[in-house]
């Protein structure tokens, strides 16, 4: 059978009043190519398989090499069958995980499979998804329509030249798409992209960048352009959470070595820990909210790195201290009142002990939904229980899918309905409060606090 969270009367009762409210997605990592050209997914493989690290990292863990799912490889050098296959041989697998929960959602939902993924069926499913894929109505913009989406983020580099949303926005389609401005690849001088991004920066704003005012000022222009394409929020990506600020001498000396290519690590850290405090203090001055993703080391395997690149499963959760992380960032920055910052952890240990805390306390500071590795009904229980007594609801900034599996948001979106409706109606046993505050807080928790988090009020 198909799996599907199941929920007692009371709790169901409560999510039926959120199941098919709008889908706000105010963080991804979706292709804004898909919805500018709007054609046709190309097979069953490259839509479920390929974009999906949680799905081949499962995979490689059980010794199946990633070649064997065409990553790496020419179209013409794989059979997307015979992967098909073997990713059906080994659907056991993802028993008890919120993989194949998403993934049974979207056969059930999407295309209306009601058969168990198996070696048996596999061929079956694999024809109706092809099937499926020849119809106009499984278009991106057309499922986009069907899903319910009110407004979907990409994530996107800083220098970015952004056509595919100019040529969305330029259409006569009504979906709201908009970029998110991701500048880590330009502010930390360790990052192996950052000649080539500076570079890029400079072609985009049509500015030498041959000082740090110079560097800021091209930042600013950047984060204008993406602000009038339709941004709302900014996001950093960082293992170890440090911020800083620094005198001006000692900057533009930084900056100097980091242009030169003679900056030391810990330059390079101390540099970068500024930048965050910088994009702060920019993020005060426009308005974009500002996000922190903390807490995983990249890249860890460095075989399937060098061979396959980035991101391909083998990113881990470390320690996040987020008090002393943050505290240069927040005394400089944190009491403007225009200022935004929405936290996200891998680090379960910090929800009660720091982050809640703090987000009881810091007027900008917005706690980000279960990230990554704890977007599960069993994480998002614990996210609850961790925060709410002294972070309460209104400092969450709701749920986001964070998610490049296009197919998947629906059901993303579906199960943080249902974790909220198991948790709201637990805390309605427990006497804490009564079912018309469990319903208030099911909106606000399905899309209001999103919409107010990423101050997309307006949609």
């Amino acid at each position: 059978m198909q799996s599907e969270i199941t929920l007692p009367s009371g709790a169901a009762e409560i999510y039926e009043t959120v199941r098919d409210a709008p889908i706000v997605s105010p963080h991804g990592h979706c292709d804004p190519r898909w919805f500018a050209e709007d054609t046709p997914f190309q097979n069953p493989v490259d839509l479920i398989l390929r974009p999906d690290h949680y799905l081949f990292r499962m995979l490689h863990s059980q010794g199946i090499r990633l070649s064997e799912i065409g990553l790496g490889q020419s179209a013409e050098q794989h059979d997307n069958r015979a992967i098909f296959r073997l990713f059906a041989a080994q659907w056991h697998l993802f028993l008890g995980t919120p993989s194949r929960l998403w993934l049974d959602h979207t056969f059930r939902t999407v295309f209306d499979i009601r058969e168990t993924l198996s070696p048996e069926t596999a061929e079956a499913i694999y024809d109706r998804i092809e099937a499926c894929l020849s119809d106009p109505a499984f278009r991106p913009r057309a499922l986009f329509d069907r899903f319910n989406i009110e407004i979907l983020a990409t994530t996107d580099p800083a220098t970015d030249p952004l056509s595919h949303h100019a040529r969305i926005q330029d259409s006569d389609w009504g979906g709201r798409v908009i970029p998110t401005f991701r500048p880590d690849a330009v502010l930390d001088p360790s990052d192996p992209r950052f000649d080539a991004e500076l570079a890029s920066l400079e072609r985009a704003t049509d500015t030498a960048i041959q000082s740090f005012g110079a560097f800021l000022g091209a930042l600013r222009k950047q984060r204008a352009v993406f602000a009038a394409m339709g941004a709302t929020a900014t996001d950093h990506a960082i293992e170890t959470l440090q911020t800083a600020w620094l005198d001006r001498t000692k900057l533009d000396e930084l900056f100097a070595k980091a242009r030169s290519g003679t900056i030391s690590s810990d330059e390079a850290q101390i540099f970068y820990a500024h930048m965050l405090t910088e994009m702060a203090q920019m993020s005060a001055e426009d308005g974009l909210v500002m996000q922190i993703h903390a807490g995983s080391r990249r890249n860890t395997n460095t075989a399937l790195y060098e061979h396959f690149g980035r991101d391909m499963g083998a990113d881990i959760p470390v320690r996040t201290d987020w008090v002393r992380g943050l505290e240069p960032l927040l005394n400089r920055v944190g009491h403007a009142p225009s200022f935004r910052l929405i936290a996200f952890t891998l680090d379960e240990s910090t929800y009660a002990r720091e982050l809640g805390p703090m987000a009881g306390h810091w007027p900008c500071l917005r706690l980000g939904p279960p990230w990554w590795f704890h977007d599960s009904v069993a994480g998002i229980l614990r996210y609850f229980d961790q925060v709410v007594e002294t972070a309460g609801y209104a400092n969450l900034a709701g749920f986001n899918d964070d998610t490049r599996a296009f197919m998947s948001i629906p059901a993303r979106h579906d199960i943080w309905r249902r974790a909220v409706a198991l948790h709201l109606n637990t805390q309605i046993e427990r006497g804490f409060f009564g079912r018309d505050d469990a319903l208030r807080l099911a909106d606000l928790l399905a899309t209001d606090l999103a919409r107010d988090a990423y101050n997309l009020g307006g949609v």
